[in-house]
């Protein structure tokens, strides 16, 4: 920051703005990019020098996979990365969705396509008769054809790429007669577009297919071929009206619209090798998006019009590549490429087919070309389509819950009753479980007997699949999770050690579920014998962490009911999670959820005085007051205030390890303050906020205290917190989601 060192300042101060956000186009990754302002301030505060920098950080998601929670994710990165502003968190899960889906383009190559009769000869081309047929190059027409069809050849074996790319004198002469020669010949501009295509199959290439401006020269030419195409549609629909008035214009007609299907057919060839062409091309990003300037969407959207399903193909491909920009999408709403779109579903090719919907996937996200597919006629097109098993076996079919709303849950749950007792396709069942992670979904999948038939194949047949989604279907308040009353009796009874333990994971993880004022959780233990098994469980090592977890998170729920935490304190559960506390002190996870416990406790008079006076949980508390995790400070923080309330020496101890706390966090802060006057560089972002954010420390109600002891911001807690809790409403962290 020499440059900015002018004058006689006091400090520096630094700000970040325009915060945006992308994936990386080949990486698991997201791509923030943002602006740091830098001011110089004077002795007053008055601004003096001023610097912009963009910036750019790269946040790699090593961890993503299929499998990956990506709700859970979103809220981990926008805690780890504070350039991003919260409000911007369903834009971080559309993006992680779309990178979990996303598969990288198999490249086109020159094999893809066969020769065309426009270009057959008798002649087989060799390497050291190049000189040849660029001497061609410079005679008529059809000899101009012959030598870049013998080129052509050559440049069809990547062997020969090599050997071509040190010939400039051939490449100069192909982009030259290219370049002045293209309209005269539809032969001659597909087979030379052929040999450029031949190179950019390899991204080593690239380089040289922008050197001679290919790009550019197929974008022209593209533009042309389509305006072309209206002159013949034009005057064909005025040969048909002539025919119509006159039948002896029959023949004549006829031999018009032979005429014009021949040349349909070598310009959609022609269309098709450029416009795979320029996809290879735009894996740079700025060729892209100079692309992008010319109209390559309009073009794009045009050409949906054809029939020949290899362009469509080709097209639709290109489509999908560039929807994942904003501006691109918004070209395709005013194009109307929806509607266009829908005209290809279903398909026969079904590699068009698959590509289409993966499109359509992508331009679902916006509310807006969501109503151009549902007026277009989509959603009965796509609900015909559940029972395509190549379908569901890719994620296309993920889009129907953005698409069809609750249509598209009357054939799906058909499918899955209708499986009897075989085993449910893994893909069905997959995008049912996470059709269930929505409220709306949920309620629409219970009505009537949904969850009762569910609940009823999943008992029979311990089901793990059909139990996870209905693990997901109770997480939901409101009246889904009322439906779960009749059901708590077959749950109870599946937690026993004779059941498998993915099974017992899953129904464990339902009860807990359950937070149902109406649900007499103390019966249920008892007629169910269910405390021994929950205590059993605590001991670390005596079952897989996941149980383990879960049989915490149960506890947490079911210490809800003032007789149920007194029968779990009598049992001996406290110092089993003491136990539990250490062995897993280093997963934030067991410790976040084993003080939710506690805090859980700690409202019921005959539980409180056995947290405060018989163990050392109160002094555990206090030494994770400052945890690192904001969810364990936040269920810590509101454990500890009611204990200080009921106990003065806790209250004492509290009270003062905050003040100390705070105090070196101040010292810290002025220390810090005095580095930035020395001229010291403050780095957005890296380390965090300051401990008060951006608010004044003597504004903080934490920091003050009445005679019983803290009081909290807002004043009493409200045992609601418990819901804020289970629906992770508490701060921002990945740990509390259990999928």
């Amino acid at each position: 920051m020499d440059s900015l060192q002018t004058g006689d300042p006091r400090y520096l101060k630094r700000r970040v703005k325009g915060c945006t956000l992308d994936v990386h186009p080949t990486e698991k990754a997201l791509v923030v990019q943002y602006e740091v302002e830098a001011t110089i301030l004077g002795e007053l505060g008055e601004p003096m020098v001023g610097e912009r920098k963009e910036c750019q950080k790269i946040i790699r998601l090593k961890s993503l996979n299929a499998s990956t929670d990506t709700s859970s994710l979103a809220r981990k990165v926008m805690e780890e990365c504070r350039l991003i502003h919260p409000s911007k968190l369903r834009e971080v899960e559309q993006l992680l969705f779309y990178l979990q889906n996303r598969k990288h383009r198999k490249r086109i190559s020159p094999r893809d396509f066969k020769p065309y009769a426009g270009v057959e000869l008798d002649e087989e081309a060799s390497i050291n008769s190049i000189d040849e047929y660029v001497e061609l190059l410079y005679e008529d027409i059809q000899e101009k054809i012959r030598g870049a069809t013998l080129i052509f050849q050559l440049a069809r074996n990547p062997d020969n790429l090599e050997e071509l790319l040190q010939n400039e004198t051939a490449l100069g002469a192909l982009a030259r007669v290219l370049r002045e020669d293209w309209k005269q010949s539809v032969d001659l501009a597909t087979t030379i577009t052929y040999i450029f295509f031949c190179f950019s199959s390899f991204s080593q290439f690239h380089g040289l297919v922008t050197h001679f401006k290919i790009g550019a020269l197929c974008m022209n030419i593209i533009e042309h071929e389509l305006k072309r195409y209206d002159l013949w549609q034009d005057e064909l629909q005025k040969k048909k009206k002539e025919f119509s008035d006159n039948q002896n214009l029959k023949k004549e007609h006829e031999k018009s619209f032979r005429k014009y299907q021949s040349l349909l057919i070598k310009q959609e060839q022609l269309l098709r090798v450029a416009l795979c062409l320029l996809l290879n091309l735009a894996e740079d990003t700025r060729t892209e998006l100079k692309m992008r300037n010319k109209n390559i969407v309009h073009m794009l959207v045009k050409i949906l019009d054809r029939e020949d399903e290899e362009l469509l193909l080709v097209v639709v491909s290109f489509l999908k590549k560039l929807s994942i920009f904003l501006e691109n999408k918004n070209d395709m709403a005013e194009t109307f490429a929806v509607e266009k779109l829908a005209r290809l579903i279903p398909s026969e090719h079904e590699e068009l087919l698959s590509t289409t919907l993966r499109l359509l996937l992508n331009l679902s996200f916006d509310t807006s070309l969501r109503s151009q597919m549902v007026q277009a006629g989509l959603v009965p097109k796509l609900s015909s389509l559940l029972g395509n098993q190549s379908l569901l076996s890719n994620n296309c079919v993920f889009m129907f819950l953005n698409i069809c709303g609750c249509f598209v849950f009357f054939p799906l749950m058909k499918m899955v009753f209708d499986c009897g007792e075989e085993k449910m396709e893994a893909e069905l069942i997959s995008l049912c479980i996470n059709l269930a992670a929505n409220k709306s979904n949920a309620q629409v999948i219970c009505e009537g007997n949904g969850l009762k038939m569910l609940m009823k194949r999943a008992v029979k047949m311990k089901d793990v699949l059909v139990m996870k989604m209905i693990r997901n279907l109770s997480q939901h308040n409101g009246p889904t999770k009322s439906l779960f009353l009749d059901h708590v009796g077959d749950l109870a009874a599946q937690i026993s050690e004779e059941e498998a333990e993915e099974f017992v994971i899953e129904c464990l993880g339902t009860l807990a579920n359950l937070t149902i004022a109406d649900l007499d959780w103390a019966l249920v233990l008892k007629e169910y014998n269910l405390v021994p098994f929950l205590k059993d469980r605590l001991k670390p090592g005596s079952a897989e962490d996941d149980l383990i977890l879960e049989v915490v998170i149960m506890i947490g729920t079911v210490s809800m009911d003032d007789s149920c935490a007194a029968m779990l304190a009598k049992s001996g559960i406290i110092p089993a999670l003491i136990e539990l506390l250490n062995a897993q002190q280093e997963d934030d996870e067991f410790v976040c959820q084993i003080v939710y416990v506690f805090y859980q406790m700690v409202f019921h008079k005959a539980t409180r005085d056995v947290i405060i006076k018989d163990t050392q949980a109160p002094a555990y508390l206090i030494d994770l007051m400052h945890d690192n995790n904001a969810e364990i400070r936040k269920v810590c923080d509101n454990t500890l205030d009611i204990i200080a309330e009921y106990d003065e020496e806790w209250g004492k101890k509290i009270q003062t390890e905050k003040f100390r706390w705070y105090n070196g966090q101040w010292l810290e802060m002025v220390e810090n303050r005095q580095m930035d006057e020395a001229g010291e560089p403050f780095l957005y972002g890296d380390d965090g906020e300051s401990f008060v954010g951006n608010g004044d420390i003597l504004e903080r109600p934490d920091l003050f205290y009445s005679a019983d002891g803290i009081i909290g911001a807002d004043g009493a807690i409200s045992p609601e917190f418990y819901t804020d809790f289970q629906n992770g409403e508490l701060g921002q962290t990945g740990y509390l989601s259990r999928y």
